[in-house]
């Protein structure tokens, strides 16, 4: 892998990350680059094997919850079905709240 050279617009304050443990995230070149931008990235590593720290693990749930019995003919019709209920989802904020409010983080705003 070469060097990771990033463009990034300057942000108004600092950009909060919040990394898993995937073998992609912990590649030598991203620990450099989070490393060199610590002046506007801060980088939150969750600990392996963690799902109940991830809120898009409670997302996935309810998706999931909703595509359970659902017998699809092809994927074009399991696509249109997550999107969907991404769509309800993302119209339903209570839900999205009671996702991160699993994980114990919190949203300001």
């Amino acid at each position: 892998m070469g060097d990771l050279r990033v463009t990034v617009p300057q942000p108004r304050g600092p950009i909060v990350l919040v990394w898993g443990n995937a073998r992609i995230h912990l590649v030598p070149p991203l620990k450099t680059f989070f490393k060199a931008n610590t002046h506007w990235l801060i980088v939150f590593q969750l600990p392996a094997c963690a799902p109940d720290l991830e809120p898009q693990e409670g997302v996935r749930s309810l998706v999931k919850r909703d595509l359970g019995n659902l017998a699809a003919t092809d994927l074009g019709q399991l696509t249109r079905a997550v999107k969907r209920k991404l769509k309800q989802i993302q119209y339903r904020p209570h839900l999205v709240g009671g996702c991160l409010t699993g994980t114990g983080l919190i949203m300001d705003g």
